[in-house]
């Protein structure tokens, strides 16, 4: 470890890197959340942060070096706070600053699981409270989704996709209105920079029962009241209302100020506000369209790009080859008893094959017949799949993290071939005693139902193989499909287990990211012109648990918010464009349980509807608000009008749906005309967006003329994002 650091550190010195420098780095990190598993270790575990403290700060790298989730981290180091809330963190010393290394704006994904979703108003509340309460370094985790390609999902159950709810998904497209929510967030704490970075400590002011305020006022510590003389272009301030449920109506400064439930106002002058992490300004962006989402319009051209977004079969023409059941080469070896399985493939392959010879009495088959009951595999304890093979057919299969397993299954009288091919769906990446976590088997395996009592096949003679004949030949390459005879494919013979399917593809122009969409196959792992896209898995997640809103309000936890429920966890699987080429890409799936890839589709990701709803109460755009940087430098603001952004993606461009400005009623994407609506509303949106990539709409009665006096009005519209070339348009 000191070896690697060492090289590391002294890479990024000999390229100049750190900030004294001249380069972008300002902070290291040394282990992550070590403490939350030191204390297994015990005094040993203490003598490890320490020497790796040493060793990190020895190095000479010139900044600073923090310790995740550290609470005993020396004095020479920061510790710092990982978690979904960091407002109340205090470091182990006064000395050090408050540092939040990772905001958990989401959570992992496991098969099987529904999918985690974390609201971005209580993820803007817990970034404000924090910088509210004296906080100094905030980090997302994750600010960009990702991909576990190949077989590098963790885990060990965590799915393909690393999308993790983050503001940049998967694709590299803005997860809105995560994203821009977000922006508007730190560009209002940004005007309050002067007064932020000038005060050691804000002011506490209690401004209700669950109302408090913080003030960061220059020259005075943060501690001098604010006065009606015009000083408060030296103060900044964020009014907090941490009630669940209740709207409260606040006091500060001679004003009142109306804050939302479970939110934050900031005022980068100590009197108006610039933003509220309850009050979305930011666009809603759906990026796929649900098999039951309403039609938008009855327009043609609305219609026919419905039509276009339906995925369409990648290939007519499918090849498969048969992988073979237990023992397929030289290269494998005897032992008595159940061996580890991670100790025998050393992580080269998900799989490997237990196989062994038992032998069945025409008594037991008598027995059998005669009491009509059926012998069971039983095994004790199993992680993470087992497929089950008698005789080369597949009796079943279990599912589970050290679970029992007990499969009935059809004997013959004789010997019985029995082969278990035991999977691994990602490693333990967290906790202690990452190296005895292991795989495979433990207790014991038996044969129950027989005459005479159990078989315990425990200590019996297996034959150990790793992997799979089509893995190890590499048939999923360019070069290596070729070493495989492949037959052509009917569609009589699909959905059969222990199969390699192969056939090529073209892909559609354009930049839009791509995926194929596996919901007709069962399990197993994929290769695009070689390149290991990762495992595959249509294992629906429960029923249960998914809301049919989501309440920002109150505490969150990777339970809330959900969805997805009852439905596979991952069908599209992402391929990167760099990977593909115009025609002929080479696709390999090989498929464990059985499914039909005739039904396999290529799809594309981009934003297809987008959808805003802004009221003429809003706050005006933060880049209405001018700070001229200076020291003494005022903090102003030109214009108070609202205004609504849209904006599609490279390559597209809007296509007004709806829009009501007046009492609309709804949310998005399903917006209907209220009591109150200026008949003007979609010309006028129209006039401003239609044929645009991007566009704004100021939020005002001299904009939609005032179809309702003396009520409170609000601007909604719902658009497509549709392909340029269809519409012939690239205006900006």
């Amino acid at each position: 470890m000191q070896r690697f650091m060492t090289k590391i550190v002294n890479l990024m010195l000999e390229e100049k890197l750190f900030s004294w420098q001249g380069g972008p780095i300002i902070l290291l990190q040394i282990e992550n959340e070590y403490g939350d598993v030191e204390n297994s270790y015990g005094k040993k575990g203490r003598d490890y942060i320490n020497w790796a403290a040493n060793m990190a700060v020895g190095l000479g790298a010139g900044v600073p070096w923090v310790m995740c989730k550290q609470t005993d981290a020396p004095e020479f180091i920061i510790d710092t706070c990982n978690g979904y809330y960091c407002d109340g963190f205090k470091p182990n010393s006064d000395k050090k600053p408050a540092f939040w290394t990772e905001n958990w704006d989401g959570w992992y994904t496991t098969w099987g699981g529904s999918l985690p979703h974390r609201p971005v108003e209580d993820l803007a509340f817990a970034v404000a409270r924090f910088f509210q309460r004296g906080g100094s370094l905030q980090n997302y985790y994750m600010y960009f989704g990702g991909t576990n390609f190949g077989r590098s999902a963790g885990g060990p159950f965590y799915i393909t996709s690393y999308d993790y709810d983050a503001p940049i998904d998967e694709y590299g497209l803005l997860s809105q209105p995560k994203w821009g929510h977000l922006k508007d967030l730190h560009a209002a704490i940004r005007l309050c920079e002067p007064a932020l970075v000038a005060v050691d400590s804000p002011r506490y002011v209690k401004l209700g029962p669950m109302q408090e305020a913080h003030v960061y006022h220059k020259g005075g510590n943060g501690r001098r009241p604010i006065s009606d003389s015009g000083d408060e272009s030296r103060c900044s301030a964020f009014l907090a209302n941490i009630d669940q449920h209740n709207v409260a109506s606040v006091h500060f400064q001679g004003h009142i100020y109306t804050l939302p439930p479970w939110s934050v106002s900031i005022l980068p002058d100590c009197r108006n506000v610039a933003y509220n992490t309850a009050k979305v300004g930011a666009q809603t962006s759906v990026k796929e369209l649900e098999p039951q989402a309403p039609h938008l319009s009855n327009t043609p051209v609305v219609q026919n790009l419905l039509h276009q977004d339906a995925a369409s079969f990648i290939s007519e023409k499918w090849e498969t080859v048969n992988e073979p059941v237990g023992v397929w080469s030289d290269y494998n070896f005897t032992a008595q008893g159940i061996l580890d399985h991670l100790n025998v493939t050393k992580d080269s392959s998900d799989y490997l094959w237990y196989f062994t010879r038992i032998y069945i009495s025409g008594e037991d088959v008598s027995f059998w017949k005669k009491n009509g009951v059926h012998p069971n595999l039983t095994i004790d304890s199993m992680r993470d799949v087992v497929h089950i093979y008698v005789n080369g057919e597949l009796a079943g299969s279990g599912v589970g993290r050290w679970v029992q397993v007990i499969q009935p299954v059809e004997l013959l009288e004789g010997y019985n071939e029995v082969a278990l091919l035991s999977l691994t769906v990602g490693l333990q990446n967290y906790g202690p005693f990452l190296e005895k976590d292991g795989g495979g088997f433990r207790g014991q395996i038996k044969l129950t139902g027989l005459e005479e009592g159990d078989m315990d096949l425990t200590n019996s003679s297996w034959i150990y193989q790793v992997g799979l004949k089509g893995e190890m030949q590499e048939i999923y390459t360019i070069n290596g499909n070729e070493k495989a005879a492949w037959v052509d494919l009917t569609t009589n013979k699909v959905r059969y287990p222990l199969r390699w399917y192969k056939t090529y593809f073209d892909v559609f122009d354009g930049l839009d990211p791509v995926a194929l969409d596996f919901s007709s196959m069962g399990k197993g792992q994929a290769w695009v012109n070689g390149h290991h896209i990762g495992r595959f898995w249509t294992l629906p997640s429960s029923q249960d648990g998914c809301e049919r809103s989501c309440d920002y309000r109150g505490k969150y936890d990777s339970s809330k918010c959900t969805t997805n429920c009852g439905k596979p966890t991952q069908v599209r699987y992402h391929v990167p464009r760099s990977w593909l080429q115009e025609s002929d890409n080479l696709l390999v799936v090989f498929e464990e349980t059985g499914g039909n890839p005739f039904e396999i589709s290529l799809t594309s990701h981009y934003t297809q509807i987008i959808c805003a709803s802004i009221s003429e109460s809003h706050y005006p755009p933060l880049s209405r608000w001018l700070n001229h940087g200076s020291v003494d430098g005022q903090i102003l603001i030109n214009d108070t009008t609202p205004e609504m952004h849209l904006h599609c993606e490279d390559e597209h461009v809007i296509s007004i749906v709806f829009a009501s400005y007046g009492t609309p009623e709804g949310s998005c994407p399903k917006f209907s005309r209220g009591s109150c609506h200026a008949p003007r509303s979609f010309d006028v949106v129209s006039g401003f967006c239609q044929g645009r990539q991007t566009c704004s709409i100021r939020v005002s009665n001299s904009e939609f003329n005032d179809p309702c006096r003396r009520v409170s009005k609000t601007l909604a519209v719902e658009a497509k994002c549709i392909p340029s070339r269809v519409t012939g348009s690239s205006s900006i």
